[in-house]
C-alpha cells in the first residue's frame, strides 16, 4: 500500500473539488516517477497543478484531483513519454468530491468525511475502474456489430464467406486479451488493498462502487465476452466441419475413380 501521508485534508481548507479519470493507454511506466515527492503508493499519488494530486495507474489510468484544464492539458504532454500503446479516444469520467458530516455518493456528488490520502486513493480506484469498464464497454459493442452477420448466417446456416480463420482467431484473441486485463491487471471485482488495513473505508468503497455499478456492469461485459465467445467457436466449428466433409469428399472421389480406372483396366484385359 506504502501510505506516506497523515490522514489530513491535503487541499487545506478546500471544500470542494472535482475528480476526474482519463484512460490514456495500455500501460504507463510509473518507475521513474515513484521517485518523486510521492504521497502514496499503490496507486502511486504525487503532486501536481498549483494545488492538485494525481493518482496513477500501471494499467494506463491517471485520476486528476482539483487539476484545472490548462494544468490537466501541460500534465497529459508530461506523462506521455511514459504511455504506452496510447489510446485514439480517451474515455473519462468525472466526480465532484465535498467534504460533509457523513460519506453518501448521490446525484454525481460524493460527500466524504475528509480529503485524506486514503480516501482520495478509494475514489481513484473507482474512477481508474469505471474508465476501464467504459472502454472495453465500447469495445465489445463494436465486436457486437462485426458478429452479427455470423450469428444471422448461422440461423440461416449459409456461409460466412466473408469471415476468414484469421478474422475469427482475431475475434478470440481479442476477447481473451479483455478478460485478462479486467481479472489479471485491472482486478475489476477485487477490492483495493488499502481496504484490508483501513476498513473503515470499506462503506465509502461499497457507496461508491453502487453509484457507478462496477459489478453489474463487469457481469455484463462477461455476459457478453461469453456469448461472442461462442458465436465465434461455433463459427470455427462449422469451418472445420465443413473442411472435413470437403476433404472425405475428396476421398470417396478419389476411391470412386480408383475403382473405374481398376474396373476399365480389368475389361481392357479381356
Amino acid at each position: 500500500m506504502g501510505i506516506m501521508h497523515d490522514n489530513t485534508n491535503v487541499f487545506g481548507e478546500t471544500q470542494a473539488i472535482q475528480a476526474r479519470a482519463l484512460y490514456l493507454g495500455e500501460r504507463i511506466d510509473i518507475r521513474s516517477l515513484e521517485q518523486t515527492n510521492r504521497l502514496a503508493l499503490s496507486p502511486l499519488v504525487i503532486p501536481a497543478g498549483e494545488n492538485g494530486y494525481m493518482a496513477i495507474f500501471r494499467y494506463g489510468v491517471v485520476v486528476m484531483f482539483n487539476i484545472l484544464p490548462l494544468q490537466e492539458a501541460t500534465l497529459l504532454k508530461y506523462l506521455a513519454p511514459f504511455v504506452h500503446e496510447a489510446h485514439d479516444k480517451v474515455e473519462s469520467e468525472s466526480l465532484e468530491l465535498r467534504i460533509g458530516e457523513r460519506e453518501q455518493v448521490e446525484k454525481g456528488v460524493a460527500t466524504l468525511i475528509d480529503f485524506s490520502v486514503e480516501r482520495l486513493q478509494v475514489v481513484a480506484d473507482i474512477l481508474a475502474k469505471t474508465v476501464v469498464l467504459a472502454h472495453y464497454e465500447t469495445t465489445i459493442a463494436s465486436a457486437f456489430d462485426a458478429i452479427e452477420p455470423m450469428a444471422h448466417n448461422l440461423k440461416s446456416s449459409q456461409r460466412l464467406r466473408s469471415t476468414s480463420d484469421a478474422t475469427l482467431m482475431q475475434f478470440v484473441g481479442d476477447m481473451l486479451l479483455i478478460q485478462h486485463k479486467m481479472v489479471g491487471r485491472v482486478e475489476i471485482s477485487e477490492k483495493p488493498e488499502l481496504l484490508w488495513d483501513m476498513p473503515e473505508l470499506t462503506r465509502l468503497y461499497a457507496k461508491l462502487e453502487d453509484e457507478f455499478e462496477l459489478i453489474e456492469r463487469h457481469h455484463s461485459i462477461e455476459r457478453k465476452l461469453n456469448l461472442i465467445a461462442r458465436t465465434v467457436e461455433t463459427e470455427i466449428d462449422m469451418l472445420q466441419n465443413k473442411r472435413t466433409l470437403r476433404m472425405e469428399w475428396y476421398i470417396v472421389i478419389l476411391i470412386a475413380l480408383e475403382i473405374l480406372l481398376s474396373a476399365y483396366d480389368i475389361f481392357v484385359r479381356r
